[in-house]
């Protein structure tokens, strides 16, 4: 193991996941100056440790190993950047991996972006001992309303289409590290990322 590319790659994944070191620390019950060492490349991670972090991450012990993505890993994280698109006319979602031309109705679409959930704006989360229940206080009458939420890991999505007036009632296979994604008519499209609690 190469403490310095390895460092590296636990930072950029860090901050890709928008994790503080000390929300890390905390997951792998270490400290955050432990967390701070491997960053900089003055230590490495516990050879017990690689298992939970790889998980975090959403990737293999042997990236983590190697310090380094290699080509099928870059691929495969491309999911993680899957294009959702929607008809402001009928409302159809559509979807794409790469830069496409996407049209409906007539129309020509551009892709949703998405940003980050602010605390008050984020779905709850519910961690039902193998499943993610996820509900909302959000509008859903029909002119306001969230239309589809989606969960996308590095080599899988799921998609959730929602209707007005239903609530918001989701269970999710608590899977490894992904996004949770959604779209809402008015206020925009979001997203925050989901982790599976370490059992302790």
């Amino acid at each position: 193991m190469d403490q310095m590319k390895t460092g590296k790659l636990i930072r950029q994944f860090r901050t890709e996941l928008g994790m503080t070191q000390k929300q890390l620390a905390d997951y792998l019950s270490v400290s955050d100056k432990t967390v701070s060492k491997w960053e900089c490349g003055s230590g490495c991670p516990d050879i017990s440790l690689l298992s939970a972090l790889a998980e975090v991450f959403g990737t293999d012990i042997q990236v983590l190993l190697k310090g380094e993505i290699d080509k099928n890993e870059s691929e495969k994280g491309n999911m993680k950047k899957l294009r959702f698109y929607v008809c402001k006319e009928c409302g159809n979602v559509m979807t794409s991996t790469s830069e496409a031309k996407i049209t409906c109705c007539g129309n020509v679409l551009t892709p949703l972006e998405f940003k980050k959930a602010e605390d008050s704006e984020m779905l709850k989360v519910e961690d039902t001992g193998g499943e993610w229940y996820i509900t909302s206080d959000h509008p859903m009458t029909k002119e306001h309303y969230i239309t589809f939420a989606a969960y996308v890991s590095d080599a899988s999505v799921m998609m959730f289409r929602q209707y007005p007036e239903w609530g918001i009632n989701i269970n999710l296979p608590m899977y490894r590290s992904g996004r949770l994604l959604w779209y809402c008519n008015r206020c925009g499209a979001f997203f925050q990322e989901l982790r599976p609690q370490k059992n302790r």
